[in-house]
């Protein structure tokens, strides 16, 4: 396994979701919530694709320090971590769009 491409992987499903989480909301505020929604389903799986690797390299380490910490290591956590809230708040943010929409 090389460690930095995985990393890598990490990053780039993590920003990909972040940029669709993103896309979904600027979707709601116009008001096509349809899009939206799909923005938020594809965000979904990328972020899926992210925490997947993540649970491996973390189940790889076995709490035992066999997976290198290194900059970029935390780099990818930092991105998993700011997608994952940012698509939560977002979720949130587009129910309420729509909610006002409906009123």
């Amino acid at each position: 396994m090389d460690l930095e491409q995985v990393v890598m992987g990490i990053i780039v499903n993590a920003g990909q979701a972040r940029s669709l989480y993103y896309e979904g909301l600027k979707c709601a505020k116009s008001g096509d919530f349809g899009k939206a929604q799909e923005c938020v389903k594809q965000a979904q799986s990328f972020i899926s694709e992210a925490h997947k690797v993540q649970t491996q390299l973390i189940g790889d380490d076995q709490g035992e320090g066999k997976v290198p910490m290194t900059l970029i290591m935390v780099h990818a956590q930092d991105h998993i971590m700011t997608a994952m809230l940012a698509g939560e708040l977002i979720v949130e943010l587009i129910a309420l769009y729509k909610k006002m929409d409906e009123r």
